[in-house]
């Protein structure tokens, strides 16, 4: 699982927690295509210099139907595999993986259609892991199974 440059290697699905947001085990896609990471999220809104909105949706048993402000929040221009611009708001919080709280940058737009709520992209993985394709669920695994 890691390696001497303590680079960790991660398969191509596992599950994350998001304790600033309040959402665990939350299913994630690892996308080495994608240079940035992202969220599902719904209802935001941009309101006197705050930004407002919710994680997930109904339809995934971890959602909580909590409202999050943000007040340090940025817009970027985003890239889709299709070629298409889109802008998106971008949050920064906190994300562990494998018993280890790391930052990272996530941009949110509807992934309603996608089947995993968070993609995470090289920005964040750059540095800290390798794929492995052919595996899944390395964190999740490593968090449940005592040693």
């Amino acid at each position: 699982m890691f390696l001497e440059n303590k680079k960790i290697i991660i398969g191509r699905t596992d599950k994350a927690d998001f304790p600033l947001l309040e959402l665990y085990g939350i299913d994630i896609k690892i996308d080495t295509g994608a240079y940035t990471s992202s969220i599902h999220c719904l209802h935001i809104k941009e309101k006197k210099k705050e930004l407002q909105c919710c994680f997930l949706d109904q339809s995934y048993p971890e959602y909580n139907g909590k409202q999050f402000v943000f007040k340090n929040y940025d817009i970027t221009a985003v890239k889709s595999s299709n070629g298409e611009i889109e802008e998106r708001y971008v949050v920064k919080t906190k994300i562990c993986l494998f018993k280890k709280v790391n930052p990272i940058t996530l941009t949110l737009s509807s992934r309603r259609d996608m089947r995993f709520p968070v993609l995470l992209g090289r920005k964040f993985l750059s540095g800290k892991y390798i794929v492995d394709t052919a595996l899944e669920d390395q964190s999740y695994n490593f968090c449940t199974n005592e040693y």
